[in-house]
């Protein structure tokens, strides 16, 4: 055995037959106690390893059975680069769950420059894939710039921001974006069928109208399963003369 710790090692004896699919998916791995007799180290060895398998998403623990080597999940590619993105959801189809108004609070204030207590119309929508929501998008908008108009959320539902908020005299000339990743909240979990605490990704993307913010949104999925795909158009140098 290498200097590393036993568990790293005996890691890396399970983890590379997963990898080169000598271990395909639904292999059940052989338990903690025959782990530990094969390659000569303790049960506690052996389950500290499995269990780095199972952070690293290669193996899942099934109660009462064992260990079984992890089914790849499927990956989706969010567009996230200019108008023609459309959605931004990619092969998820939409689904719109709400949309209210409520009084703005810290740190949505702050995105919008609000102040607290300022109304805001939010939206809720899912990104579906074979009846399995896979991401959530909440969006905000000062209520200021529409209410009283045609051009609010509740009136144009079908309509994307962009459209009204141009339409409402604000048009959208500039995106701002800060990508993360935390824990996914309670809230939360319970719109995606999902178990509170996994690590998501979010995105926290923002419209501005000149220096003004008019809509902000939080794009939320997992980070296992989304990816963000930016295409970027870059100035062709003028040719010297």
């Amino acid at each position: 055995m290498s200097r590393q710790p036993q568990y790293l090692w005996l890691a890396d004896q399970l983890r590379e037959p997963i990898l080169n699919g000598e271990l395909p998916p639904g292999t059940r791995l052989p338990s903690r106690t025959r782990l530990a007799r094969t390659y000569r180290v303790s049960e506690q060895i052996s389950r500290t390893a499995l269990r780095l398998l199972v952070t690293e998403g290669l193996v899942e623990a099934r109660p009462g059975s064992g260990y079984y080597v992890r089914t790849a999940p499927e990956v989706y590619r969010l567009s996230r680069t200019d108008a023609t993105s459309g959605s931004g959801l990619g092969r998820l189809s939409r689904e719109l769950i709400s949309t209210e108004q409520e009084l703005c609070s810290a740190p949505l204030s702050s995105r919008l420059r609000l102040r607290d207590g300022e109304p805001v119309y939010l939206t809720t929508s899912r990104g579906f894939s074979a009846n399995r929501p896979v991401t959530l998008h909440r969006s905000w908008e000062p209520a200021a710039l529409t209410a009283g108009t045609v051009r609010t959320p509740f009136d144009a539902a079908e309509t994307g921001p962009l459209e009204r908020l141009s339409a409402a005299g604000f048009p959208v000339d500039r995106v701002v974006e800060e990508v993360g990743v935390r824990a996914l909240r309670d809230s939360e979990a319970v719109l995606l069928d999902s178990a509170p605490g996994m690590t998501v990704l979010v995105v926290e993307r923002t419209h501005y109208s000149g220096d003004r913010p008019v809509e902000t949104s939080d794009l939320i999925g997992s980070a296992e399963q989304c990816r963000l795909l930016y295409k970027l158009s870059l100035a062709r140098p003028r040719p010297r003369r």
